[in-house]
């Protein structure tokens, strides 16, 4: 029987299969990044919201003092520190939005990577069902090649035959 032949897009399969595992690789990088990211909003979140129920404190506090009647100097003093935590508040309300577009950032570039990889997959997946075919081919192509030397063997032992025996 013959040898069966070497796949010629081999390097190419190989190659795929490489990218597909640099790709897994990628996607496992950016769902750490996306891990880290909402790791981060939810501890700016945290930051707000303490310095929200500060404020929210602060603002109890004033209006408890000016139910009681105080002087108009601690109202004052007040009022600005609590203009104050206000600025704070704005300025943790901006660290929480820019984290979260950090967070759709990631999540866009996981989505990218993701859908890379099942490019890539389906590309691999092409190939090993091309190799199956080709594969099917060259067995059909040996095994006729086999039939023919067989009849050709055939053929010579006949007419060898007929020859000895009209001798």
């Amino acid at each position: 029987m013959m040898k069966m032949p070497a796949y010629p897009l081999l390097e190419v399969m190989n190659i795929k299969k490489r990218r597909v595992d640099d790709q897994e690789r990628v996607v496992k990088e950016k769902k750490a990044k996306l891990d880290l990211e909402t790791q981060k909003l939810k501890e700016r979140e945290a930051d707000r919201d303490k310095v929200l129920k500060h404020h929210n404190d602060k603002l109890e506090q004033l209006r408890h003092e000016l139910d009681t009647g105080t002087t108009t100097e601690k109202i004052k003093m007040m009022k600005v520190y609590l203009k104050e935590v206000k600025e704070k508040l704005k300025i943790e309300e901006k660290k929480v939005k820019e984290q979260k577009d950090q967070v759709e950032l990631a999540a866009k570039d996981l989505d990218v990577a993701e859908k890379e990889l099942k490019k890539r997959r389906q590309d691999v997946d092409k190939l090993n069902v091309h190799r199956a075919d080709w594969e099917k081919e060259i067995k059909l192509e040996m095994e006729m090649k086999e039939l023919d030397q067989q009849d050709e063997m055939g053929n010579v032992i006949f007419l060898k035959r007929v020859r000895e025996s009209n001798r």
